[in-house]
């Protein structure tokens, strides 16, 4: 069961790890086995916990500690910080946390080649995706819309990072995913273990020799990479040339593009929707 202890005091050491620490410092690059996230609300820790998730610690307003009994006690023999409205409010984006957080150890993530290696079909690519808001919009957008996994370069944001888990409402411990190998030279290298593992690439841009969204070349492929880029340039002109396709979302009233978070949205629904009913599903 879970150890509460109260906390009076903003400044007390028990609440470093959720007021003071950054998000490099969580991550603890040092000692990865060691590194730490938040999850913040009852929905997004309920699905980390599903996910198999260690918790570490938890931090809760008063009266969510009476109405959270049942989830904290999932946590096990867990220290809780009771602490009452005044005093954490203090900590900056509180009020969006419901009155909850939970310090989690970071899980041990597959590596590209093991993620493709497990038979999924469809799988997102980002390429120097950098604001957490639009990483975890997308795995939103991922796990709703039948993606299998989700794959990102090592420029991204990472999607344990606090923003991220919250924007994605814990979709990110639904969705698999993984870095690219930190040797491996992306565009080249990484668009060939695509090609290795049996996927077409389909780079997103705003380019004029593209594909339609329901083309019928690219629902034909069995397994099917779909490319984002970063906010603002967009994909690497390498990368595109070096897609299999290149496909652009028509657009009107003079609007030239979507925020790569809508743009993930309107082609994860398009690019999934016809392999989930191939293989006999819906919509998750």
């Amino acid at each position: 069961m879970p150890r509460y202890i109260d906390i009076s005091d903003f400044s007390s050491p028990e609440l470093d790890t959720y007021a003071r620490l950054t998000e490099v410092q969580l991550l603890n690059r040092a000692e990865p086995g060691q590194g730490l996230f938040i999850a913040e609300s009852p929905n997004v820790v309920a699905r980390a916990l599903d996910a198999g998730i260690m918790p570490v610690s938890a931090l809760v307003e008063y009266t969510e500690a009476r109405k959270q009994q049942e989830l904290l006690a999932r946590c096990g023999d867990i220290p809780v910080y009771r602490a009452r409205q005044e005093v954490l409010s203090q900590l900056t984006g509180f009020g969006l946390t419901r009155g909850l957080l939970v310090a989690m150890r970071r899980p041990k993530q597959p590596d590209a080649e093991q993620l493709l290696s497990s038979g999924f079909r469809r799988v997102a690519v980002l390429e120097r995706v950098v604001n957490p808001t639009n990483v975890g919009a997308i795995f939103r957008s991922a796990a709703a819309l039948n993606m299998d996994a989700v794959l990102l370069t090592r420029d991204c944001s990472n999607p344990l990072y606090r923003r991220a888990i919250r924007v994605s409402m814990g979709t990110v411990f639904q969705v698999p995913w993984a870095f690219f190998d930190e040797q491996l030279v992306w565009p080249s290298e990484g668009l060939a273990l695509l090609a290795a593992h049996g996927f077409a690439t389909a780079a997103m841009a705003l380019r004029n020799d593209t594909v339609d969204l329901d083309d019928p070349r690219l629902h034909a492929e069995e397994k099917l990479a779909i490319i984002l880029g970063t906010e603002g340039d967009g994909l690497a002109a390498e990368t595109i040339a070096d897609c299999d396709y290149t496909i652009r979302i028509p657009m009107s009233h003079g609007v030239d593009s979507l925020n790569v978070a809508a743009a993930s949205a309107v082609a994860f629904w398009e690019l999934g929707r016809r392999q989930s009913k191939k293989l006999g599903g819906g919509l998750r």
